[in-house]
């Protein structure tokens, strides 16, 4: 079908606009966006406003891309899926479920966004990274390697994920806080500032990491605990409670550290 012999509403506020459907696909289609021959539009789904979709890309179900985004390679959109604003979803990156993609956030490799997340602003996920449930990627944040960001974790603003690290339950890493390695971070747990948790590190409970603070190796903070400052807590050590370990104290081997 020839551009212009159309009119179709997106219900994006404009009206009926020109549109045409994809010989690929059969999905709507604004004139005002492009999309190549090779890629696919599903017949519910919908591209519109100034969108790109090259290569064999592929968006379907009732998936929306709109605005300036570019869905290229072998992406693919689907579900209910909305893509919007400066967005970028290449390679073989998968956008499903009830995702939100926007702001300048860019989705590439073979990462994986699905539940109802979120990645936004300056976010970038990638590699096999998978951000799946509630969770929120923000801000400047990078979620890379093997990492994974699940239920309703936040990493925000200039922090790290990577590795094959998991951050989970509510947890929170902001600031320019890195996780990585094979670390583990859940339950009601923040990770901010410079700290960082590295290794086969566990953080959970309700605990805090931040300032300048490391936990590596194989320790374990939790319950109500805090570390921060330059404190360390390495090696086998073990720290839980009420506990707070600040300054440049050090918790290494196979310390223990408790409160009440």
């Amino acid at each position: 079908m020839n551009k212009g012999m159309n009119m179709f509403d997106f219900n994006d506020g404009n009206g009926p606009v020109p549109a045409h459907r994809h010989q690929n696909g059969d999905g709507w289609v604004a004139d005002t966006a492009s999309v190549a021959e090779t890629a696919y539009v599903g017949p519910d789904a919908m591209v519109f406003g100034n969108a790109k979709v090259t290569g064999d890309a592929m968006v379907f179900g009732n998936a929306k891309v709109y605005g300036n985004v570019w869905v290229a390679g072998n992406a693919k959109v689907f579900g209910n899926a909305l893509v919007t604003g400066n967005a970028q979803v290449a390679g073989n990156a998968m956008v499903f479920g009830d995702v939100w993609v926007t702001g300048n956030a860019w989705v590439f490799g073979n990462a994986k966004v699905s539940g109802n997340a979120q990645v936004y602003s300056n976010a970038k996920v990638s590699g096999n990274a998978q951000i799946s449930g509630n969770a929120q990627v923000a801000g400047n944040a990078k979620v890379y390697d093997n990492a994974w960001v699940a239920d309703n974790a936040w990493v925000s603003g200039n922090a790290q994920v990577y590795g094959t690290t998991w951050v989970s339950g509510d947890a929170k890493v902001f600031g320019d806080a890195k996780v990585y390695g094979n670390a583990r971070v859940a339950g009601n747990v923040m990770v901010y500032d410079n700290a960082s948790v590295v290794g086969n590190a566990r953080v959970y409970g309700t605990t805090w990491v931040y300032g300048d603070a490391q936990v590596y190796g194989d320790a374990i903070v939790s319950g109500d605990a805090q570390v921060s400052g330059n404190a360390k807590v390495t090696g086998n050590a073990k720290v839980s409670g009420t506990t707070w370990v600040y300054g440049d104290a050090k918790a290494y081997g196979d310390a223990q550290v408790s409160g009440r």
